[in-house]
């Protein structure tokens, strides 16, 4: 599964401008986004890209049932 460009970005930019606040799951993430008229697959698609992201610093992937996501600062 291939990460497509920009993924990371729209997430971070609609988590931003809804002022989220603490970490969320991929499925309230997904909520948030659908909420902002932005389109992604499933919770899954949320998931994996911000695991891949986890992999660099920029997201924190706090384990538990279920996984929860916290963004790193945008000027990181």
């Amino acid at each position: 599964m291939r990460i497509r460009h920009g993924e990371f970005e729209r997430i971070r930019s609609v988590l931003e401008d809804a002022d989220t606040e603490g970490p969320l799951t991929a499925r309230e993430i997904l909520d948030v986004l659908a909420a902002h008229d932005e389109d992604f697959d499933s919770a899954h698609r949320v998931a994996t890209v911000l695991g891949r992201r986890a992999q660099t610093g920029e997201v924190e992937v706090i384990q538990g049932q279920p996984y929860r996501y916290q963004l790193g600062d945008a000027e990181n």
